[in-house]
């Protein structure tokens, strides 16, 4: 068998999964390759390569629903749905640049896969809350497929969003079938200039708790802020929380103002519209804060909204140079860390189990980095169980992306 393989047909993507499960030969799974660094590196002496499953075989706009090969590209999805004024809800960004990859060129696979979602993850979910099918071969060699094309189709264990997070450990998808929504009339965004983390977890709450229907909101201190393309931030001088705001335009105008209104006691507000408004969020969407530090090891936190700005507090005052801001109403903090050979693990785990629990999730690091310490959270022996045992059903002999998430799995 070649180093890489590149089937064309659901029975070749078949018949390569049995060969390597015959000879017990690990495999790379990879679409556009363009998420091969996340997670652990994977040691496999053959890639399997689905990108050859490429574009859209079903877009019902009347029905929002779409399916596609999982090497379709994410900018070629997005460009099908503008077309029809739609759009992924949740918001996925463009990883690539991150990640040491060119723009534009991450495919839908690795969006589920991965189970990334942008700031409007608060509001529409995460990637997994909009999957609705797959077709593919598990790592038993066996053809199958799950889910439907609408919600009530889908019957039993719902194995579509087990393969989302599974990073290509248990299934190599052939197509994708997924939900899709209207896009937004307008987006506009309030913001409140020059609050401390304290002060912007106050604010970010007192937004979400208001009865205006808060799409996303974001904190940025002074030097994150200063470097965004939008230049009320760039110019602004002081830390941005920013409150967006989605819908029909009279309807979207008037809940900035309840917002201005709501929250101009806490410090000076402004307000962007539509096209400022778009380019922060695909800003943020795209970790675009982060794509200009490629020095700093990056990791991604997950912890209650009134946790986060107190964990990067934590954090910064153990890790000099550390640098970060807060999304998800402050539940994910994004933290820059100078590097090191444990990419400050013990720091940032500690900060996590001290606010009361959470996830970190090492992001972007050197390949040194990523085999010697868990990327993903560590997880306790119930939980290290069960995925064993799922891994084991799906692929007992270990064939597909063998020890992406952790040491065997």
């Amino acid at each position: 068998m070649s180093d890489v393989m590149r089937p064309e047909t659901l029975e070749q993507l078949r018949d390569a999964v049995a060969w390597a499960v015959g000879e017990e030969q690990p495999l790379e799974i990879v679409a556009r390759g363009t998420k091969r660094g996340l997670g652990r590196p994977v040691q496999a002496g053959h890639t399997l390569d689905t990108g050859g499953f490429s574009g859209i075989s079903l877009y019902e706009s009347d029905e929002l629903v779409m399916s596609a090969g999982p090497g379709t590209l994410l900018a070629e999805i997005e460009a099908a749905l503008a077309e029809k004024n739609q759009q992924l809800a949740f918001e996925p960004g463009d990883w690539g640049p991150l990640l040491g990859q060119k723009a534009g060129a991450g495919s839908i696979a690795g969006i589920f896969a991965c189970n990334i979602a942008g700031p409007r993850r608060l509001k529409a979910g995460a990637a997994r809350d909009h999957i609705l099918g797959f077709k593919g071969v598990s790592g038993r060699g066996e053809i199958y497929k799950a889910g439907g094309r609408v919600v009530k189709n889908v019957t039993g264990y719902d194995l579509p969003k087990l393969f989302c997070s599974s990073h290509g450990t248990l299934t190599v998808a052939s197509e994708l079938t997924f939900k899709v929504l209207p896009a937004p009339e307008k987006t506009y965004t309030v913001l409140v200039l020059g609050l401390d983390g304290d002060a912007a977890t106050r604010a970010m709450a007192l937004a979400m708790g208001s009865p205006h229907e808060v799409a996303s909101v974001a904190h940025l201190p002074a030097d994150i802020a200063g470097g965004s393309a939008v230049s009320y931030l760039r110019e602004a001088g002081a830390s941005v929380t920013a409150i967006r705001v989605e819908g029909p335009g009279p309807s979207v105008e008037h809940r900035c103002r309840e917002l201005r209104t709501l929250l101009g006691s806490l410090g000076p507000t402004e307000e962007l519209h539509s096209h400022n408004s778009k380019t922060l969020w695909r800003e943020l969407a795209d970790v675009a804060p982060f794509v200009v530090r490629p020095d700093l090891q990056l990791w991604r936190i997950s912890v209650a909204p009134m946790a986060g700005a107190g964990v990067a507090a934590a954090i910064h005052a153990t890790v000099p140079g550390a640098v970060h801001y807060l999304d998800w109403q402050g539940g994910l903090v994004w933290l820059g860390v100078p590097p090191a050979p444990d990419a400050h693990a013990g720091t940032v785990r500690a900060a996590v189990a001290a606010s009361g629990g959470g996830h970190a999730t090492l992001i972007r690091a050197s390949a040194d980095v990523r085999t010697a310490i868990d990327m993903f959270q560590p997880q306790e022996p119930g939980l290290a169980a069960i995925s064993r045992r799922v891994k084991d059903a799906f692929d007992p002999r270990g064939v597909l992306n063998p020890g992406r998430l952790y040491p065997g799995v």
